[in-house]
């Protein structure tokens, strides 16, 4: 990765996380470059990174080994049209972070491309992510290590074979954060309307959340297993579980992870 020039088309949250992260591991903020819209946007990063930057995505296609796609799905089209124009007869490994684009989507708008196309989710903006990456046609041993090391300086990383698998990652980890936020937001107002102030109760749930992924992440046994361990019979957590389990709680979520699968796939094509 570090003697490639990476470039970015795109510079939002998750561009700006991924620039961040290469160069806390090391890589030369003078070989990235990134382009974007909004001038006001490169000059922070310019500033904050010290990376090349340009209003042009031409500056960047003409110039990097790697391109990474970081714009909204919606204008990936007249993105790439661009793109295919000032790349020529250069062929970039292209790295796609955005949502519901598929391998042959990109390879039909730049050409017969090396692509990788990836399911991040937001936790890489504080380098804790988990990416799903699937390599298309013509992508070599070298370029899919590359692309592991370019988003895997953000966290963890999963490549998957079928490229139909990624609309699973994108139902348990993709979206899989808010699923989070959500019971989090429920437990604050929960402990609000059982007396707490706003701000003991979300200090409360934030760190437990924290206290119990970190739990999770460190220990050898399975959170079912961890689950049986704080669960006393008869006890308080028995009582809250017994809740959950009435309401059919994992059958709710197998649900809700079934919804955002089959709408990644919907998104898809």
């Amino acid at each position: 990765m570090a003697q490639q020039i990476i470039g970015f088309i795109g510079a939002g949250n998750m561009a700006t996380a991924l620039a961040g992260g290469m160069i806390a591991k090391g890589i030369r903020p003078a070989r990235i470059w990134m382009s974007d819209v909004s001038a006001d946007r490169l000059d922070e990063l310019n500033r904050q990174h010290r990376v090349h930057v340009s209003t042009r995505n031409s500056d960047v296609a003409e110039r990097a080994d790697v391109l990474v796609l970081a714009v909204k799905p919606q204008v990936m089209a007249d993105v790439c049209a661009v793109l295919r124009d000032s790349l020529g007869d250069r062929q970039p490994l292209i790295i796609s972070i955005a949502a519901g684009i598929t391998v042959a989507n990109l390879r039909e708008w730049l050409g017969d491309l090396p692509v990788v196309r990836t399911m991040p989710n937001t936790p890489a903006l504080v380098q804790a992510g988990a990416t799903g990456l699937f390599a298309g046609p013509g992508v070599s041993d070298a370029q899919r290590e590359l692309a592991g090391q370019i988003i895997g300086s953000v966290g963890l990383t999963f490549w998957f074979e079928q490229e139909s698998e990624l609309d699973v990652v994108t139902a348990v980890s993709g979206s899989g954060p808010a699923y989070f936020f959500l019971m989090m937001e429920a437990m604050i107002d929960a402990g609000i309307q059982m007396g707490l102030d706003e701000r003991t109760a979300r200090q409360l749930v934030l760190q437990t959340a924290w206290g119990a992924a970190q739990l999770a992440i460190t220990s050898e046994n399975p959170p079912a297993r961890l689950r049986e361990q704080v669960t006393s019979p008869g006890g308080t957590t028995a009582a809250a579980l017994d809740v959950f389990e009435q309401a059919d709680f994992r059958a709710l979520v197998n649900k809700a992870l079934g919804a955002a699968r089959q709408r990644a796939g919907e998104l898809a094509k």
